[in-house]
């Protein structure tokens, strides 16, 4: 059983590594710290079809609009798993309408969620403590999106710590396969979905944005979404840039609602679904280094840096 030590302010404490007892117990785990999905809104636990074979117990959206299979194992994973997911996910494509169903009974949805129910992707979550990584080789071979996320508990007291692992292939060892049915986000997508010029505006920005952490000297890396573009550290978004209609586009944080007010910059909304705080951009008028303080806060709350 390993041990993690943690040093803060000269005192140094040992946190006991804490496996989950049973699988009931991860998943109600996961389901109330929606942080460790982060982009994805959790809409239905245990979800049932009768005596039907092949239905997940956990769907969620993200904020791309795409539907969330998410498997969870309490025990170490391989690549048997996939063909079990991939079952999930031919339910979900085959039942929209249920899908549907359980959004629409939600009574916190998040209202910035456009979803396509007919032409939807499906994307495919598997996490457990410890995944084999050999599966990504069988992940490599499929056309859905999947995530591999390992997640780890340590406890001290009353605190909980987590570490949380998304799996990536070697890029030297990663094979150029067909990307049938997977879209790219770029300009032109942002094009054809958004006003012309607002989308131009929109790379405008996120390209500024981009010289302007390289001069920080951050380690972030910039991710073009279907929704929004953001910097993430890992698996995580530190902030980023989000459309909010076809015209209208803002700065999102990930910052608690008292963090964001502390910098005394006015916050437009608060988005608490996603735990992030949002300021319209104003094209030609609104300027990165206005927003210092919150790129550098939101920053320093996901790195420690």
């Amino acid at each position: 059983m390993a041990n993690l030590f943690w040093k803060k302010d000269g005192e140094t404490k040992s946190l006991l590594s804490t496996p989950f007892k049973t699988e009931e117990e991860f998943e109600k785990e996961i389901f109330s710290t929606q942080e460790i999905l982060e982009d994805i809104f959790l809409i239905k636990r245990q979800i049932r079809g009768g005596n039907k074979t092949g239905i997940p117990d956990l769907v969620g959206i993200d904020n791309d609009g795409n539907i969330c299979i998410i498997e969870m194992k309490n025990v170490t994973v391989d690549a048997s798993i996939i063909p079990q997911v991939l079952q999930y996910a031919f339910w979900a494509e085959t039942n929209p309408d249920s899908i549907k169903s359980l959004w629409l009974e939600c009574d916190n949805k998040p209202d910035d969620i456009a979803i396509s129910w007919d032409s939807f992707q499906v994307r495919i979550i598997v996490i457990a403590p410890s995944i084999l990584r050999s599966t990504l080789d069988i992940v490599d071979k499929i056309n859905y999106p999947v995530d591999l996320i390992e997640v780890k508990r340590w406890v001290e007291g009353k605190n909980s710590l987590y570490l949380v692992n998304k799996l990536e292939a070697d890029p030297k060892a990663t094979r150029i396969k067909p990307t049938s049915g997977m879209q790219i986000y770029d300009e032109e997508f942002y094009k054809r979905e958004y006003n012309k010029k607002s989308a131009i505006e929109f790379i405008k920005y996120a390209k500024e944005l981009e010289k302007f952490i390289a001069k920080q000297d951050w380690n972030l890396e910039l991710k073009f979404n279907k929704h929004y573009c953001g910097f993430k550290a890992g698996f995580f978004n530190a902030f980023g840039i989000q459309w909010v209609g076809t015209k209208t586009f803002a700065f999102f944080f990930k910052l608690s609602e008292d963090e964001a007010k502390s910098t005394n910059i006015k916050l437009t909304k608060y988005e608490s679904q996603w735990k992030q705080a949002v300021y319209y951009i104003v094209p030609g008028k609104t300027k990165i280094e206005e927003y210092e303080p919150l790129f550098e806060l939101a920053y320093k709350k996901l790195t420690g840096n």
